[in-house]
C-alpha cells in the first residue's frame, strides 16, 4: 500500500504509522498506539529486572595468627552469605615479616575449603598478590 494511503488510515483510526522493517523491500510498517506500545515496553523491561537476581561479592579477611573461635566465627558468616547466594572473596592479609609465613596462608585457605565443601566450590584458586593471599568461593548449585 501507498505511504500516503497507510498515513490516512493510521490517522482515520486515531493511531501511528510505525515502520517496523526499513530495510525491507518494500518496507513494512504497521499501525499501532506507540504510546501504550512504549509503556508495555517499559513496563516486561521493570518486570525483568525486578525477577533477577543480583549476586554481591562478599569479602571475609583473616590474619595468619588468628585464633579457633575468631577462625569458626568468621566461617559461619562466610556460610551465610554463601547460603544467602553471594560469592565470597576470602582474604589473608599478611603484615610486615608475616610475609615470609606464605603456607600458612595457604593452609588457613585450604582449611576454609575444606570445611566448607559441602556449601561452597572454589571459584578462583588461592592466589598471592602483593601483601594478601585470597580466593574467591562460589555457593554449590
Amino acid at each position: 500500500m501507498p505511504t500516503q494511503k497507510a498515513l490516512e488510515l493510521a490517522y482515520s483510526q486515531k493511531l501511528d504509522l510505525i515502520l517496523v522493517a526499513p530495510n525491507a523491500k518494500p518496507p513494512v510498517a504497521k499501525i499501532m498506539d506507540y504510546g501504550k506500545y512504549k509503556y508495555e515496553l517499559a513496563k516486561r523491561e521493570k518486570k525483568a529486572k525486578k525477577n533477577q537476581k543480583i549476586i554481591e561479592v562478599k569479602q571475609m579477611k583473616f590474619r595468619i595468627k588468628i585464633d579457633e573461635h575468631d577462625y569458626q566465627t568468621k566461617l559461619k558468616h562466610i556460610k551465610r552469605f554463601l547460603e544467602a547466594g553471594n560469592k565470597v572473596r576470602v582474604v589473608i592479609m599478611f603484615r610486615g615479616r608475616e610475609m615470609a609465613f606464605a603456607d600458612k596462608g595457604k593452609e588457613i585457605l585450604d582449611r576454609i575449603i575444606k570445611d566448607l565443601q559441602d556449601v561452597a566450590s572454589v571459584e578462583k584458586a588461592p592466589k598471592l598478590e602483593g601483601r594478601d593471599m585470597w580466593m574467591m568461593l562460589k555457593p554449590k548449585s
